[in-house]
This record gives structure tokens, C-alpha cells and sequence, in this order.
């Protein structure tokens, strides 16, 4: 696969206050009539999990993951929200398909659809001439400011662990240091 590249023209930027956005969604799957907006995680991290396309290879592997860990987020006060470019039908229809089959049946948060592609171009995720989004993982503090970010091309997963670390990480106030861990000591300076 080739690389991807993503428009350079993000507002999503570490310190700053994140891009606000509304969105069609999956939180009421019968009705697909419930957006989900920045403002619905104000006093909770929020971890923003961009992706390609509902019903492909990698992505699975990844929202799969980070439910399964839905317990560990929401013991650090985290929430996760899966986006795509999709609509919120195709991305029922995907979590209406079992995972042994290339679903997501059963995933604990709601995946929601950017179709204008704004918000992936307000992320500086969107790969413009796919009409798709690149890898990007954003983690959103309770106070509405993004405070770490990875985008990556889209051949690899990202780690429901690291992000959890991450989130634990932000809080001290500390230096922590590489593989740093609950319970260790920071970097004195």
C-alpha cells in the first residue's frame, strides 16, 4: 500500500483548545438520530479514534481493542469515540456484523460519521483525494484541550495501552519518563 498523505491545513494543535464538531452518530443505533459533539465529554478525557472505512482489515482489530479496554477508559475518566468519513448507516450496519465476520458487534462506544469531512480536515487527518481519514488518535483533557496526538498512515494499529498510559500520564503534572507507569516516580529536575 502506498503512503497517504493528509491535508496540512489542521486546527487541531497540542496545548490549544480542540476543534469543536457535531457530528451524525451511532449513540441511538435504532434511530441514528443522536450526533455526538465535543461538548457531550466536557469534565472527561476524550480519546478521538480516526479511521479509514468501516468494514476493512486493520480498523477492526483497533475499535475491537479499545472496547474490550472500555473498562480500564473508564477508570481514568476517559471516553472513546470511533470516526470515520462513513455514514452512521454503513457504521450500523458494521456494528450490527459480527466480529468473527469483520464487525464490531458489541462495541461499547459510539462511531461517528463525518461525512462532510470537516471535522478530519479540522484534525488534518483527511487524505483529501481518497475522501478518507488517516490513523489519528487524539486525546482531548476534561477542560476541552488537546494534549497529545499520533496520526500515522494507514497500515498500523494503535495501542489501546499506550493510550491508557497517556491519560495516565497527562494528570501528574510531572515528567514522566519513557514506559513510566501508575505508581512510579517522575522525573525530578
Amino acid at each position: 500500500m502506498s503512503a497517504a498523505v493528509a491535508t496540512a491545513y489542521e486546527s487541531a494543535q497540542v496545548g490549544k483548545p480542540a476543534p469543536d464538531f457535531e457530528i451524525p452518530s451511532t449513540k441511538n443505533i435504532e434511530k441514528l438520530d443522536e450526533p455526538v459533539k465535543l461538548s457531550d465529554y466536557r469534565g472527561k478525557w476524550a480519546v478521538l479514534l480516526f479511521y479509514p472505512l468501516d468494514f476493512t482489515f486493520v480498523c477492526p482489530t483497533e475499535l475491537t481493542t479499545f472496547s474490550d479496554r472500555y473498562a480500564d477508559f473508564e477508570g481514568v475518566g476517559a471516553e472513546v469515540i470511533g470516526i470515520s468519513t462513513d455514514s452512521a448507516f454503513s457504521h450500523r450496519a458494521w456494528l450490527q456484523t459480527p466480529r468473527d465476520k469483520g464487525g464490531v458487534e458489541g462495541l461499547r462506544f459510539p462511531l461517528g460519521a463525518d461525512i462532510t469531512k470537516k471535522m478530519s480536515k479540522d484534525y488534518g487527518v483527511l487524505i483529501e483525494d481518497r475522501g478518507i481519514a488517516l490513523r489519528g488518535l487524539f486525546v482531548i483533557d476534561p477542560e476541552g484541550v488537546l494534549r497529545y496526538k499520533v496520526v500515522h498512515d494507514l497500515n498500523i494499529g494503535r495501542s489501546a495501552e499506550e493510550t491508557l498510559r497517556v491519560i495516565q500520564a497527562l494528570p501528574t503534572g510531572g515528567l514522566c519518563q519513557v514506559e513510566w507507569r501508575p505508581g512510579q516516580e517522575t522525573i525530578k529536575t
